[in-house]
């Protein structure tokens, strides 16, 4: 079975999020929003490292319920940083309430955090055809745009890697590569 190169190597964690989550359409408010916080936790670092540290971010940011998080008090958020489970750097660690405030304010807008996001892409996935690794782009005016507009929103750790990481994470850009066979799955079909 073939899969992109960064899940190729038999490590068990990247396989299974590669076969599972990655490049598939996410629409659930609190994982969309786990992703947004995930991704920009990973900034500078591996997102293996992120992934080893998954659920104890689930369990220090109440499962990523949106309002839960944007009520946390600064004196809860102290408290993660006391937290091994998580990656430690207080810019990361802020912003995750930060985005969920700004969360809140898109979904009064948008009507959902879904809507907002998906909105980028105009509510269906943008499917590339990438043969090698080497064509796909850490960055794209696409997603240089979508940081923008949600810096503008209030939210934080979004720059463009991150937000084209994020609509590869979440099925906006299918980047699987031709020849993994996750490739047409995620394209339902095409």
């Amino acid at each position: 079975m073939q899969r992109c190169a960064w899940a190729a190597d038999g490590d068990d964690l990247m396989c299974d999020y590669h076969d599972h989550e990655w490049g598939v359409p996410l629409h659930d408010e609190n994982a969309l929003f786990e992703f947004l916080c995930l991704e920009g936790a990973q900034a500078g670092l591996s997102w293996r490292t992120v992934l080893v540290k998954r659920e104890n971010y689930r369990k220090a940011f109440h499962g990523f319920d949106i309002a839960r998080v944007a009520k946390m008090t600064d004196r809860e958020l102290e408290k993660r940083l006391l937290d091994p489970g998580i990656i430690r750097n207080r810019l990361k660690v802020s912003s995750v309430r930060d985005n969920a405030v700004a969360a809140l304010k898109a979904i009064d807008e948008f009507g959902s955090l879904d809507a907002c996001l998906w909105s980028f892409v105009d509510g269906k996935p943008i499917v590339n055809r990438w043969r090698e690794s080497s064509q796909v782009p850490a960055s794209t005016p696409l997603s240089d745009h979508m940081s923008k507009t949600l810096k503008k929103r209030g939210f934080r750790f979004v720059g463009g890697t991150i937000c084209y990481s994020l609509m590869q994470a979440t099925g906006m850009i299918n980047d699987h590569l031709v020849g993994c066979f996750r490739h047409k799955i995620c394209a339902g079909g095409r």
